[in-house]
């Protein structure tokens, strides 16, 4: 089981990233997905989370309006498209995968976690 995230970078408060996880060695289409976040000195924080098909999406509030994830199961492939980005919003985006339904937001639903990608947002 693989979870490879990429697209990670700096990035001026404002601007807008997208950062992507490619999956291998599971069925892909059988898990929801989700992306959690740490900062620096931090404990590691939801961040937004997609079911299987991807009908059901579900945020943090704090970015809501401006993060949308979204999946491609032909792919095999979760993303994460970041806009409006602010300094707050510094830190290292995991991505993940889980088979329960429920608690989305838990760390502790998810069995297979990525490596993660850096995302810094200057002032």
């Amino acid at each position: 089981v693989q979870l490879q995230a990429s697209g990670g970078g700096l990035v001026q408060a404002g601007d807008s990233l997208s950062v992507s996880c490619a999956a291998s060695g599971f069925t892909f289409s059988n898990y929801g997905m989700g992306w959690f976040r740490q900062a620096p000195g931090k404990e590691r924080e939801f961040v937004a989370s997609i079911s299987k098909s991807g009908g059901v999406t579900t945020y943090t509030d704090p970015v809501k309006g401006r993060f949308t994830i979204s999946r491609d199961n032909a792919k095999n492939t979760v993303y994460l498209q970041m806009n409006s980005l602010k300094p707050e919003d510094t830190a290292i985006y995991y991505c993940a995968a889980r088979t329960s339904v429920v608690r989305v937001n838990d760390a502790q639903t998810y069995l297979y976690w990525g490596q993660g990608t850096l995302v810094t947002v200057s002032s």
